[in-house]
């Protein structure tokens, strides 16, 4: 791991619990150390697993165990597994004084800061696991597929507060002011449907049909004396032939 404290990086939580993070200490395939610091102003260091390694269950929980059975050693009750074996037990009675630590999705603990002692990261170790898990180291070791992973495992944000939910009073008082606004606007809306109604004039009668008779036609007699005309016939027709000139005066009396 690198020892020299860095900036933090684009992807680090600006906090982790209390705690606010200031610097990153050591980064490895484990997890990443932070420098940070309390509510009260004490200088921490906060251990968090990579985004790999805390997707793993098994080292997880290797690293959450370790944890606990540092603070059980360190209150005076040990645990059945730090009974079993002594090397756990001695890494636990090592282990730095645990502040503060979360068994989530994303684990991370908080130890005082001592530049001068390991401080959280001496709980990433029994991350990686080397050669067998019974007894003594045996055979080749082996790497985890998310070792190649540098990125902090972040913590899921924080659930939103449930909306407000009213009782059942003010349920029930705000569907009849409803209720009743609607029978008034129904109300309001039949009186003036009806004063439109009444306020229209009655329409006008049409004026009554007046028949005229008219009397029939008097046919006109021709005066006396004088000839009626008839149709002459063509020239060129059959018929009676029409009068000749010098006969107009014929018929009138002597």
């Amino acid at each position: 791991m690198a020892g020299v404290a860095s900036p933090l990086q684009y992807g680090d939580p600006p906090h982790l619990g209390p705690f606010v993070l200031q610097a990153r200490l050591r980064v490895g395939p484990a997890g990443l150390v932070y420098l940070g610091q309390g509510s009260d102003g004490r200088a921490v260091s906060v251990a968090v697993l990579t985004r790999g390694a805390a997707t793993d269950p098994a080292a997880r929980d290797r690293f959450v165990t370790g944890i606990r059975e540092a603070t059980a050693s360190r209150s005076g009750v040990r645990g059945w597994m730090a009974r079993a074996t002594r090397g756990r037990t001695a890494v636990a009675d090592a282990a730095p004084q645990v502040l503060a630590m979360d068994g989530g999705s994303a684990p991370w603990v908080a130890t005082p800061y001592e530049p001068d002692r390991a401080g959280a990261e001496r709980f990433l170790e029994p991350v990686l696991v080397r050669g067998t898990l019974i007894g003594e180291q045996h055979g080749p070791d082996f790497a985890p597929h998310w070792i190649s992973d540098r990125s902090p495992a972040l913590p899921a944000p924080p659930k939103g507060a449930p909306p407000p939910v009213e009782t059942r009073r003010s349920v029930i008082i705000a569907g009849v002011v409803l209720t009743v606004l609607l029978v008034l606007l129904a109300v309001m809306a039949w009186l003036l449907l009806r004063s439109d109604e009444e306020v229209q004039p009655p329409p006008k009668p049409l004026p009554p049909t007046m028949f005229v008779p008219t009397p029939p036609p008097v046919p006109a007699s021709p005066e006396p004396g004088q000839p009626t005309t008839s149709p002459s016939p063509a020239r060129s027709g059959t018929g009676t032939p029409g009068p000749r000139p010098g006969d107009e005066d014929e018929g009138s009396p002597i």
